[in-house]
């Protein structure tokens, strides 16, 4: 049996440096990682641990708009579909149900549920902390996602880049609200067995897979 090679190392602050270059960035390119111990993620260099409950999109915002490194466990999070998203929570028949966007993000009980069973979500048991920080930072590396917020015009450009040389088709999903602001909610993938773009309906976020893709 004919073993694979390991991928070739990707120059990620060199990728962010030219991001900021062409597209002119507002915030920060960060990389997003999930760890199997909360003790993994503690041992990361100049970590910084949330002293109050937050959003998990609050928590990315101190990496991309603070530059921090930020390590959070289920507990840091505010809600449980905050939690249950990234799967540091189960995904269980409450969750599933929705019933606190009934009226709110949907017009019925149905469509909630249906919103919440199609979400794309790290499944529970897997990991027990996450951890944001910049790129160009390298304490991440690599990070399970890389982050991009964009304004719609800069991520069509992204995107075409991405299709410019090695053309693959892209497949695009949505939904109508991303359940923590961070990727899952909708996401547009190229067919590559190295990379994936996610990209939500507003054109506000796109993130690059970089392992297990």
């Amino acid at each position: 049996m004919q073993q694979q090679s390991p991928p070739e190392p990707v120059d990620l602050a060199g990728l962010a440096a030219d991001l900021n270059s062409l597209l002119r960035l507002k915030t920060t390119v960060i990389g997003i990682k999930m760890f199997a111990t909360v003790e993994e993620m503690a041992a990361i260099p100049k970590i910084r641990r949330p002293s109050a409950v937050h959003t998990t999109d609050q928590i990315v915002s101190m990496a991309s708009r603070l530059g921090w490194t930020v390590g959070i466990t289920g507990e840091d999070l505010v809600g449980a579909q905050c939690r249950a998203v990234i799967g540091l929570a189960p995904q269980d028949e409450q969750f599933l149900e929705g019933k606190n966007y009934v009226g709110v993000w949907h017009g019925t009980a149905e469509d909630a549920r249906l919103r919440q069973q199609a979400l794309d979500v790290v499944p529970y048991g897997r990991y027990q902390a996450m951890a944001v920080s910049p790129i160009t930072s390298g304490r991440l590396d690599p990070p399970d996602i890389c982050l991009v917020y964009a304004t719609p015009g800069q991520m069509i450009i992204l995107i075409n880049g991405l299709q410019y040389t090695g053309y693959k088709k892209l497949n695009g999903a949505w939904s109508a609200k991303p359940p923590a602001r961070i990727p899952g909610a909708g996401r547009s993938r190229p067919a590559s067995p190295a990379c994936r773009c996610r990209a939500l309906p507003s054109g506000a976020m796109v993130a690059c897979r970089t392992r297990r893709c």
